[in-house]
């Protein structure tokens, strides 16, 4: 049973040819690779998959621009595998990553997502962690060195708190992600709603901590920018009211007041005060202090 690996593709071609090579490093073999570009302005990208001569890669091309959120509801129409994977333009697979997400979905067949060890990359490539990721992997996420397969109200709690997962390199069960859908006006945080959707639907996740991904962080990335205008601040408040009324809805008190608290987001509003301060920028200052401190 093959991996379904999807790349929507928006971004640096050098990039994106380190995310390829990285699927052809897998010692093992067993994946398809799907790249959907989203209308790219550099004619270099058709040019190199052109140059591929494998069965196991497709390489298409939209006539324009769909966006993130709608090219990833392409990725998971064209899923023809049982597993698959939404993955980064500029994210690395470790050459166990196939290997790694494959066993765990035969030992674990009934799971709907599958979250394996991730480290931290910036543009060179080097393994860095910032105080996000630290905290996250600290207070956050799971604290057991063991495969763990976590579900309802306390998976729920837990991920409110603070997103501990890494959406790039998530395996999901294709039937289980084809139940819920990415929700429009929320590109920056549609991967937790998305994966909330399912929890709430009673899918469980499974917590793989072999380390098999390199998840790339950098400051050109949407999430770092949208932090300096607000916008990602108030996508994050958005969610929230939303994943409080669903809690609630359903009886989870404890995930409703983790939504209402979001402890990790205001915390990290906190850390970026001074910077928003020095930069002398009213509406940094405004956004950065009302996530922290507001409703």
């Amino acid at each position: 049973m093959p991996l379904d690996i999807f790349v929507p593709y928006w971004g640096d071609p050098a990039l994106l040819k380190e995310t390829v090579a990285s699927v052809f490093a897998q010692t093992n073999g067993d994946w398809v690779l799907t790249v959907i570009d989203d209308c790219y302005p550099d004619p270099s990208v058709k040019e190199y998959f052109a140059t591929i001569e494998d069965e196991r890669v497709s390489y298409q091309r939209n006539e324009s621009n769909k966006g993130i959120t709608e090219n990833y509801r392409t990725c998971v129409s064209q899923a023809t595998q049982d597993l698959m994977v939404i993955l980064g333009c500029d994210d690395v697979l470790l050459p166990n990553y196939v290997d790694v997400v494959l066993q765990a979905h035969r030992d674990f067949p009934d799971a709907s997502v599958i979250q394996p060890g991730v480290q931290v990359i910036d543009e060179t490539g080097r393994v860095v962690r910032s105080l996000a990721d630290s905290v996250k992997r600290k207070f956050v996420g799971p604290k057991t060195d063991a495969t763990t397969v976590l579900a309802g109200e306390s998976l729920a709690v837990s991920l409110l708190g603070g997103n501990w997962l890494y959406w790039p390199s998530l395996a999901f069960r294709t039937d289980a992600i084809r139940k819920v859908s990415f929700r429009d006006g929320l590109p920056i945080v549609q991967d937790l709603a998305l994966v909330m959707d399912i929890v709430l639907q009673g899918g469980s996740l499974v917590h793989v901590p072999t380390l098999a991904f390199s998840y790339r962080r950098h400051s050109a990335s949407a999430s770092a920018a949208t932090l300096t205008d607000g916008t990602r601040f108030a996508g994050d408040r958005e969610y929230a009211q939303i994943a409080e009324d669903l809690c609630r809805a359903k009886g989870w008190k404890k995930a409703a007041v983790a939504a209402r608290v979001r402890w990790t987001s205001r915390l990290h509003a906190v850390t970026l005060m001074p910077g928003a301060l020095l930069s002398r920028n009213p509406k940094a200052v405004k956004a950065t202090f009302r996530h922290a401190f507001g409703h």
